[in-house]
C-alpha cells in the first residue's frame, strides 16, 4: 500500500471519509471567520480612530456636538460616545448626578451591544477549536475497529493486514489536530483584540462623563429664563 494523500483517501472507509469531510468543512468555516472579523474589527477600528479625532476637537472647545455621519462610519467607540451624546441631549432633568446616571447607563447598555457584535464568530471558533480533535478522535476509533476486523478476516495479524485501519485512524486524528490549532489561535486572538477594544472603550466612557459631568453641573448652575 501507498501512503500518498490520494491512495489514503481511496483506502478509508465511508465513515472515515464522512469524518474528514466534516473536519474540513469546520476549518473552511474557521477560516472565513477568522478572515471574515479581521476586515471587521480592521474596519471598525479604523472608523473609531476617525471619530475620536473628530470629536477630540469639538470637547476640547467645551461643546458637545454629534456628527454627521451615519452609525456604521463611526466604528464602535462612535455608536457608543453618540448613545452618551442622545441620554445627555434627551435628559427630563437638569439634575447633574441624574443627568450623569442617564448618560452612564446609555453608555453602558451601548458598550454591551457593540462588545456583542465585536464577539460574533467566536462561538463558532471555540466550538470548532473543542471538538474537531474529538471528531478526528472518533475517526480514529473506528480506524481501530476496522483494523481488527480485517485482521479478523485473514486470520492473520501481520502488519500488511491492519496497516490500511492504522493509517485511517492516524490521517483522521492528524487532520482532527490540523483543524482545531489553527482555530484555537485564532479564537485567542480574536478575544485578545476584543478584550483590549473593550479596555478602549471603558476609557473613552470614563472621559466622556467627565465631560458631560461639567457640562451638567455648568448648566444647572446656569438660571434659566424664568429665574
Amino acid at each position: 500500500m501507498k501512503f500518498s494523500l490520494a491512495d489514503l483517501w481511496l483506502s478509508t472507509g465511508p465513515f472515515a471519509k464522512a469524518i474528514i469531510v466534516t473536519m474540513l468543512l469546520m476549518a473552511l468555516v474557521s477560516v472565513f471567520v477568522t478572515c471574515e472579523r479581521i476586515v471587521v474589527f480592521l474596519r471598525a477600528q479604523k472608523a473609531s480612530r476617525r471619530y475620536a479625532a473628530e470629536v477630540a476637537q469639538t470637547f476640547q472647545r467645551g461643546q458637545l456636538v454629534r456628527t454627521q455621519h451615519r452609525p456604521s462610519d463611526v466604528g464602535y467607540l462612535g455608536r457608543v460616545i453618540e448613545a452618551g451624546i442622545t441620554a445627555f441631549e434627551t435628559r427630563p432633568s437638569r439634575d447633574e448626578q441624574f443627568t450623569v446616571e442617564t448618560v452612564a447607563r446609555a453608555l453602558e447598555r451601548q458598550t454591551q451591544l457593540e462588545l456583542q457584535q465585536l464577539r460574533r464568530g467566536q462561538s463558532i471558533l471555540g466550538t470548532v477549536s473543542s471538538t474537531a480533535p474529538f471528531v478526528g478522535l472518533l475517526g480514529t476509533v473506528m480506524g481501530i475497529v476496522t483494523a481488527f476486523e480485517q485482521m479478523a478476516a485473514s486470520g492473520s495479524g501481520g502488519l500488511a493486514t491492519v496497516s490500511a485501519g492504522i493509517a485511517e485512524a492516524l490521517i483522521t486524528t492528524a487532520i482532527g489536530l490540523l483543524v482545531a490549532i489553527p482555530a484555537v489561535f485564532a479564537f485567542n486572538f480574536l478575544s485578545g483584540w476584543v478584550d483590549a477594544r473593550a479596555v478602549d472603550i471603558a476609557a473613552s466612557s470614563n472621559e466622556f462623563l467627565d465631560f458631560v459631568a461639567r457640562l451638567a453641573l455648568r448648566s444647572e448652575r446656569t438660571p434659566t429664563a424664568a429665574e
